[in-house]
């Protein structure tokens, strides 16, 4: 460790940056952890920050790096007081996140940089916070992101392709008129040129039937569809590309939804930066067989630990919806229980109008 002074700007200097930046990022850090525990109410993401504050405290400790504090002069800094010109605005929740971890992982990279110079061992400790720091703002940002985009949508309608173009729009604008805000082209007997012509006509539709703020279309399984036909989104399961690749596919701003049986596969979701979850299956559907079902337990603990936005999928129907209320669930696909009614409209309707007496926010 090396210990003597050089002058102004040497290793006290060193000392004096070492400390500054491991206040800088345990103040991030808590910021970014009460958004996750106080606003977002995500267990997962808040049980991160928390064990990134601790990591951090834990570093800081590693003997020999106890001068940082003996060395501080805080009437002798120069940047005290100066302005911040160019500083990310305070305006939302994201600009929350997104401020507190500019700030955070700028602080530990200073903080790896300059250990490495007096105390070298302990700098690797630096590099791994800074590394589940990033994890974190992107856990973090895609639940607030996503919450904004999905605020109000309660339902999403599950469309198959219908015999014909003709048809498939006319199912379309009759959902939209019922006032559906988020439409799943989920048909899987269509070929890609055909499922894209289809997704493509769900778009202008919907575009057409509200330009100021349109429903969602999503694309179910194809990534590559729907970043070819504009689509808002994608969603896909578990056999389908890793949600770090569909990303890459979709870019940054289309939606992207994850299919998820069981906790650790929703908390990876979180993780992995998906936009929106589908949970289940639930009940018995008339569209799919399913071998078993989601227990009640993991569908209440989702609802309860995961801020991202959530659906319950497969054989929900109206006389369901009371018990998944029962359990937290605030939103729900559905498939057959709408395109197979005589009139798809109305029960998208009375769909809508069943959750909202349920009282169930979204």
């Amino acid at each position: 460790m090396q210990t003597s002074e050089d002058g102004q700007g040497g290793v006290a200097g060193v000392w004096r940056a070492i400390d500054a930046s491991a206040n800088r990022a345990a103040e991030a850090i808590r910021v970014l952890e009460d958004v996750a525990r106080f606003v977002l109410d995500d267990v997962g993401l808040t049980s991160l920050a928390k064990e990134l504050r601790h990591e951090l405290a834990a570093a800081l400790a590693h003997r020999g790096l106890e001068s940082r504090i003996a060395l501080r002069d805080v009437e002798g800094d120069v940047g005290a007081g100066m302005a911040k010109p160019g500083a990310l605005p305070r305006a939302s929740v994201a600009d929350l996140v997104a401020a507190n971890a500019a700030r955070g992982t700028q602080a530990v990279r200073s903080l790896e940089e300059c250990v490495a110079v007096v105390v070298p061992e302990a700098a690797a400790a630096f590099e791994r916070i800074r590394y589940r720091l990033y994890a974190l703002e992107r856990g973090a940002s895609a639940a607030v992101r996503s919450r904004d985009r999905l605020a109000g949508v309660r339902l999403c309608a599950l469309v198959d392709g219908r015999g014909d173009q003709k048809a498939f729009e006319r199912l379309v604008e009759s959902l939209l008129e019922a006032g559906v805000r988020m439409l799943q082209i989920r048909d899987k007997s269509l070929t890609a040129p055909t499922l894209a012509a289809r997704a493509a006509a769900a778009v202008a539709v919907a575009r057409r039937h509200d330009r100021e703020r349109p429903a969602l279309v999503i694309v179910n399984d194809r990534a590559d569809v729907a970043a070819a036909i504009g689509a808002d989104g994608v969603h896909t399961g578990a056999d389908d590309l890793a949600t770090p690749l569909v990303r890459r596919v979709v870019g940054p701003d289309r939606l992207l939804g994850r299919t998820a049986h069981d906790f650790a596969v929703a908390r990876a979701a979180v993780g992995e930066g998906a936009d929106y979850l589908g949970i289940g299956p639930c009940f018995p559907s008339h569209t799919k067989s399913f071998g078993e079902f989601a227990p009640r337990e993991f569908l209440a603990r989702v609802a309860a630990e995961i801020s991202l936005p959530t659906f319950a999928i497969g054989g929900v129907t109206l006389e369901r919806l009371e018990s998944l209320a029962a359990l937290g669930i605030r939103r729900v696909a559905v498939a057959s229980a709408i395109t197979a009614a005589a009139d798809p409209g109305a029960e998208a309707a009375a769909f809508i109008e069943r959750l909202a007496e349920l009282d169930l926010p979204a």
